[in-house]
């Protein structure tokens, strides 16, 4: 029997295992919504924006290990889903995202709403098509999950003209697909591994780097047994916070930028660096030349492009994390790392993670006491200083889960990412950390938060500046707070060089904005007030809630490595 394009695409959702979809209308996808409507199977998430759209389906997909699915109109409708499409690349997050297109005929001639989304997006997709005949509806369906969900994760784009959603065709949805030229590594070279392993099994100084491919392949238990069997000490990313808990012994913290002192210089002091999952970005290395200089390097990633793309690599494998770990405790023997993990317990005690408790409220406190709320929960994170405070001070230990925007570094994406892993952990405490700039970029979600039923606790860090431009202007610009402070208005001096007495209201009122969408709203100004605060937010379950934390414009994140110089090389004071 044939039917029309509209409901093969349904049909094929529903094969898909789909029981969510965030989906925005317009002209060119009413078709696929009005068969949507006419089904209970799969929930349609009605955002307010297109980015933020984008990034809800990013914190399910990353909240549930499902893949995220979103559609979106023509023209506009697409070009906002950009962003978030470059965000679930660099990140590596299963995205299908469909966008609406004019029929095939107008395709070329600048008809309304039209833009080649594919071509736009090519660089920041694993796979984007449009299609172009009605019988191949369901085969590029099923090549698109198939893509999102294995090998590296990432998002795929899928554009659907309004005429093929229309035209009827073969209901069939097919069982299984195999793609010419699309082979995901599943082994792993056991000479290469070889290789890593003599090199670990000799080396006095070994350090493993986890990154955000350990979570990917659900490789913590892995990790962990190598490390507690051979001994070896363990840093992570930003990106692979989680991959071993926070309360593990082997465990120093993250380094990079602005990582744990002990975890950098580790790094810098290893003989043997054992990295998996990790692309080894600018943030984590400084200055390449003087990255990990001491160390024979051993890079395990799935993907073959990552392998010595900005690091040369001495032992390269390409495999999946889960399976070369497996491997590798099949050999693993205790080693005497002892004096070793002395020197880098040391290190810490010479330079701890701190920040100062005596003159009133900081980021480190309000931290410890989410640590404290939460036995359970999943925490989103914005971009900027309050993103690396969570980096520094929360601890992922079991039942807690951690996901931030790494490789784009996307302001506006903590808030609806909590949305959306709320939607997909309704049982779940969900806490989005955020800053008063991100928050104002996609603040309309609040609207999204109450009417879809996802109570969401939002804690907000307002010290009114752009706070991660503050401080570099702070530390490297002489004080010349061009174009951060939040409060500026048009009668404000020219050349301020910082909060005053003269300084304007600050707009807008977090708490009026909370009220004004039904939400609930604190205000913590004091340390004594943050407890309390938590108490009452994990109360409302009725609606999101607002805790807006009043911290200081000077708060500056600590340690910090100066853009291009070597990791050892850190600010610490």
């Amino acid at each position: 029997m044939d039917i029309t394009g509209r409901k093969l695409f349904v049909r094929a959702l529903m094969e898909e295992g789909v029981d969510t979809i965030f989906g925005y209308p317009g002209g060119m996808v009413t078709d696929i919504m009005d068969e949507l409507y006419k089904q209970d199977e799969i929930r349609l998430v009605l955002p307010r924006h297109e980015q933020a759209l984008i990034h809800e389906a990013e914190g399910y997909a990353k909240s549930t290990g499902k893949v995220g699915v979103c559609l979106v109109t023509s023209g506009p409708g697409a070009t906002n889903t950009i962003t978030g499409l470059a965000d679930a690349h660099y990140d590596n997050i299963p995205l299908v995202c469909f966008t609406g297109q004019v029929p095939l005929n107008l395709i070329g001639n600048d008809a309304f709403q039209e833009v080649d989304i594919v071509g736009m997006t090519r660089s920041i997709t694993k796979y984007g098509v449009t299609v172009r005949d009605r019988k191949d509806l369901g085969k590029i369906i099923k090549m698109a999950f198939h893509i999102a969900r294995t090998g590296k994760p990432g998002p795929v784009l899928v554009d659907i003209p309004k005429d093929i959603q229309i035209k009827t065709g073969d209901s069939k949805y097919p069982e299984t697909i195999s793609i010419r030229g699309y082979k995901p590594n599943e082994g792993v070279h056991i000479g290469q591994l070889k290789k890593a392993y003599k090199l670990l099994k000799s080396a006095q100084k070994p350090l493993i780097l986890a990154g955000g491919g350990i979570l990917l392949g659900n490789a913590q238990e892995e990790l962990k047994k190598l490390a507690e069997t051979m001994k070896i000490p363990v840093v992570t990313t930003v990106m692979g916070k989680g991959a071993i808990l926070a309360n593990h012994p082997y465990y120093i913290g993250n380094s990079g930028m602005h990582g744990r002192y002990a975890a950098n210089i580790a790094v810098s002091e290893c003989d043997v660096l054992f990295s998996i999952g990790t692309r080894f970005n600018d943030r984590i290395t400084g200055d390449l030349n003087e990255f990990a200089p001491k160390a024979k390097i051993v890079h395990i990633d799935i993907d073959t492009a990552a392998i010595s793309r900005n690091v040369v690599v001495d032992v390269p494998i390409v495999a999946d994390a889960r399976l070369a770990l497996q491997k590798l405790n099949e050999w693993a023997e205790p080693k005497n790392t002892r004096r070793w993990i002395e020197d880098i317990r040391r290190w810490d005690q010479e330079n701890p993670l701190e920040m100062r408790r005596d003159k009133g409220m900081t980021p480190q406190m309000i931290m410890e006491a989410v640590n404290q709320a939460f036995d359970s929960c999943v925490i989103t994170t914005d971009v900027g200083q309050h993103q690396m405070w969570a980096a520094q001070y929360l601890e992922i230990n079991e039942g807690k889960q951690f996901i931030t925007s790494g490789g784009l570094g996307t302001m506006g994406f903590g808030f609806p990412a909590a949305i959306g892993a709320k939607i997909g952990n309704p049982d779940k405490p969900v806490i989005c950390i955020t800053g008063d700039g991100g928050f104002q970029m996609n603040m309309q979600e609040m609207a999204t938060s109450v009417t879809e039923g996802a109570p969401v606790i939002i804690c907000l860090f307002n010290n009114q500046y752009l706070g991660m431009v503050r401080q570099m202007q702070q530390l490297f610009y002489g004080k010349r707070y061009e174009a951060t402070c939040l409060r500026r208005r048009k009668t404000c001096p020219a050349n301020c060089k910082g909060k005053n007495e003269a300084c304007p209201p600050y707009l807008p009122d977090f708490m009026q904005f909370a009220k004004a969408y039904g939400a609930h709203a604190i205000r913590v100004e004091k340390e004594e007030e943050i407890a309390e605060a938590f108490k009452q937010a994990k109360s409302y379950t009725d609606a999101p809630t607002v805790i807006e934390f009043v911290i200081s414009s000077d708060e500056i994140v600590l340690p910090m490595v100066q853009g291009g110089n070597p990791m050892s090389k850190m600010i610490l004071k």
